[in-house]
């Protein structure tokens, strides 16, 4: 038999994960430059090149990749940026 204070926790749990669920993607484009998305992807996300590189790959053969996890107040920022910069970004 489950306590009421462990259904209770677990219930707080879930709400938690459900949080940090958003996930930003990147969208293809035929405007913006291999280099130019990789050193955007470096700067403002903070991935590492080898990371930007594969996000920028995955994006022009498959058409959009998420590029980070996080709640939706701290992807809204990024977002923001990275549309300032000329991507095509959407949070799911």
């Amino acid at each position: 038999m489950v306590t009421p204070s462990r259904k209770s926790k677990k219930s707080t749990e879930t709400t938690g994960s459900e949080k940090d669920s958003h996930h930003l993607v990147l969208h293809n484009d035929d405007i913006n430059t291999f280099e130019y998305v990789i050193d955007t992807l470096c700067e403002v996300c903070r991935h590492n090149l080898e990371q930007a590189e594969q996000c920028a790959m995955i994006t022009h053969y498959k058409g959009k990749c998420e590029i980070k996890k996080g709640t939706l107040s701290e992807l809204k920022v990024i977002k923001n940026v990275l549309s300032e910069r000329n991507l095509s970004v959407t949070i799911e």
